[in-house]
Parts: C-alpha cells; sequence; structure tokens
C-alpha cells in the first residue's frame, strides 16, 4: 500500500535499534528521507550504514545528539533542513525510565527525557511542519501511560506525554500539523529489556505473556513501525489527537 509518504523528511529520535530503528526502516521503506538520532555516535552510524544497505537508494542522515539539551534538539531540526530542505515528520521515539539518583531527581530526569524533550523538538519543528502543508508528529509512549504499570516515574511521565500530546494535537490542528501518539505494549526485540528477559527466562516470560497478553506474545518492532507510519501518513488524514494501542489486547483499560 502506497501511503503517499515518498519524498517526505522524517525526523526519528531514539532510532540506534529496537523501535526507532524500525520506524525509520519502515519510513524508508515508502520511499521517505529519513533523519535518525541518538546519543551514541558509534552505534547510530552502524545503524545508518545497515538502513541505506538495506533499502536500495534510502535517503539516510545521521546525527549523535542529546534530545535533553537545546543544543542537542536544535542541531537535529538544522540538519534536518540542512539535508532535506524542510521537515514533514517528527516521531519522538527517544524515551526511558531514569533509574540511578534519588527518587526526585529520577522523577525530574523521567520527565525531561519522556516530556519535555519531545516538546522542545515540537516547538523547534512547528514552524517547518506547518510549511509542509502536511505536517505530522507522532510521539511514542506506552500503554503504561494509560493504566497503573511500571516504575513511578515511567507510568507518571508517559501519562504526562499523552496528555501533552492530546492538547497541542488540538491547538496545532488549527495550523494544519496532525499530533498523535502510539502506546506500545510489550515489545521484545534483541538487546531490548523484554529481550533479555526471554533469554535468561523463557519459563517465566511464557507465564508473563500467558496471563498478560491476550495475543499470546509479545509484539514486534516492525508493529509498532507500521503504526507510526500509518499515523503520519496522509491515510491517516482525519485522525488527530488519538493514542493508539499497539499491545496484543495487554492494556486493562477502558479508555
Amino acid at each position: 500500500m502506497d501511503l503517499g509518504l515518498a519524498g517526505r523528511s522524517v525526523l526519528v529520535t531514539g532510532a540506534s535499534r529496537g523501535i526507532g530503528r524500525a520506524i525509520a526502516e519502515a519510513f524508508l521503506a515508502e520511499g521517505s528521507r529519513v533523519l535518525i538520532a541518538a546519543r551514541g555516535a558509534e552505534d547510530l552510524e552502524a545503524t545508518a550504514a545497515g538502513l541505506r544497505a538495506g533499502v536500495a537508494g534510502g535517503e539516510v542522515e545521521a546525527v549523535a545528539a542529546d534530545v535533553t539539551s537545546e543544543a542537542g534538539a536544535q542541531a537535529l531540526v538544522a540538519r534536518a533542513l540542512a539535508a532535506f530542505g524542510g521537515l514533514d515528520v517528527l516521531v519522538n521515539n527517544a524515551g526511558a525510565t531514569v533509574r540511578g539518583g534519588t527518587l526526585v531527581e529520577d522523577f525530574g530526569r523521567s520527565f525531561d527525557l519522556n516530556v519535555v524533550a519531545p516538546l522542545r523538538l515540537m516547538e523547534l519543528a512547528k514552524p517547518h511542519l506547518q510549511a509542509s502543508g502536511q505536517g505530522a508528529v507522532v510521539n511514542i509512549s506506552s500503554i503504561y501511560g494509560r493504566e497503573s504499570g511500571g516504575p513511578a516515574q515511567y507510568n507518571a511521565s508517559k501519562a504526562a506525554q499523552i496528555a501533552m500530546t492530546k492538547a497541542f494535537a488540538l491547538d496545532w490542528a488549527r495550523t494544519g500539523i496532525r499530533v498523535n501518539n502510539v502506546a506500545p505494549g510489550s515489545i521484545a526485540f534483541e538487546g531490548g529489556s523484554w529481550g533479555r528477559r526471554l533469554q535468561e527466562d523463557p519459563q517465566g516470560m511464557a507465564a508473563f505473556i500467558a496471563q498478560n497478553i491476550p495475543a499470546g506474545r509479545f509484539g514486534s518492532v516492525e508493529e509498532i513501525a507500521r503504526a507510526v507510519v500509518f499515523l503520519a501518513s496522509p491515510a491517516a488524514s482525519w485522525v488527530i489527537g488519538v493514542t493508539l494501542n499497539v499491545d496484543g489486547g495487554q492494556s486493562r483499560s477502558n479508555i
């Protein structure tokens, strides 16, 4: 299916592995031009090389940057404009549970990464998304932003991200920019936490799946990527402000 994304310029954060990499690959498969970003330069360059090799003629740029800093966010938008002449789609995928400090410190840093960083990039990208005429933002949250689950700092910051996405979706719709959110459930991939647990404790993970995921397995990064690409595309032109669960039925929330 042609989603009408050929030639579009796309910025994906947290894209050196896992869900972010799969999102970048899915956009490339649609003929988009993609700028990938992550903090680690070596892994990011390896990912960029792999994406270029995997998609014939795929136009991939890579920038190592910390999205929680103003300078890092500015560098990403500036590179997208320099490389592609504009910006049509922003995917805020970078996010995590931040640990290692006091509880208050971990809360603050989790909110910086999961809420403030996406907001900063959205604000910097806004005039360029508006100029696109079909600008779209897709934020990556979690089913644990909609219901209780996960560490407290993750649960709270992802809930805030969903609320922020909805507020800006309603405001920015008047400017021609669509803002939506994808909430993955438990996704297994090599190097990810669920992937490691599958290797370390297959029996425990089988019990977790039987108890928590009606579809009977963990999700894949490709399944998240397909949802993101759809929401960013003209095929979703009347979809504004949604949080789309992609979770195999794992969520227990009624809303």
